[in-house]
């Protein structure tokens, strides 16, 4: 019996791009279906199951960017932008947005099949270090690295992809500052680029989530640290 394919979804209205990335995917498992725009892209998310989205910031009608803010509005599907190469603006909002990864166009498919293979794996639930789900904690801040689940005093803290990441990264660290240009890479996200900035407005976006009084030091001069002290 042939195995279950991988489905993906891409919003592009670009059709010579669906033609070559289904083609290429194909023999990986993957299946390629594919909206024109964001409207229509929409309307398929909700009456198709996919396991994720490659989705194109400039498009007519909705850009990408009003449709990855919907998309979260209803759904945690692991989102890949294609964006202009060397716009960063569009990168920052996107994955202040939710957007999980982006990749500048024009781009190399064994990439793009890199890039969704790793947003598939962080999406899993299965995923566990030595055959056991991970859970870190840090006083009342718990995050079920395998579910993707963060909570605070019982309650469910609802992040992005990347705020989840960084926030891990930091807890691993707890009490150990990690320098602002480190953070990314430590939190496994070496591949996401683009400038102090992303970081920063991260770290915002983790501390207003969590609350107060927030586990998140800035330690001038250096980055950020997970204070071991966190309110219980």
């Amino acid at each position: 019996m042939k195995p279950m394919s991988t489905r993906v979804l891409l919003i592009d209205d670009d059709a010579r791009l669906f033609e070559l990335l289904a083609s290429f995917l194909d023999p990986f498992g993957f299946t390629v279906l594919h909206a024109p725009d964001g409207g229509r892209g929409l309307a398929m998310l909700e009456s198709s199951a996919v396991d994720a989205v490659l989705l194109d910031v400039m498009m007519p009608g909705l850009d990408g960017l009003e449709v990855v803010r919907r998309i979260r509005l209803k759904s945690r599907v692991p989102v890949v932008m294609l964006t202009a190469r060397g716009d960063e603006a569009d990168r920052i909002v996107g994955l202040e947005l939710g957007a999980d990864d982006y990749l500048a166009k024009p781009f190399n498919p064994r990439e793009l099949l890199a890039r969704l293979r790793a947003v598939l794996r962080r999406a899993s639930p299965d995923s566990v270090i030595g055959g056991v789900a991970e859970k870190v904690q840090v006083g009342d801040v718990v995050v079920d690295v395998g579910a993707r689940i963060a909570e605070r005093s019982g309650k469910p803290v609802d992040l992005t992809a990347l705020e989840l990441d960084v926030l891990v990264a930091l807890m691993r660290r707890a009490g150990r500052p990690i320098p602002r240009d480190a953070l990314l890479a430590e939190a496994g996200r070496a591949d996401v680029v683009v400038g102090e900035r992303t970081v920063d407005v991260h770290i915002s976006h983790l501390r207003q989530k969590l609350g107060e009084p927030s586990p998140i030091k800035t330690v001038r001069g250096v980055g950020y640290v997970f204070a071991k002290d966190a309110a219980t």
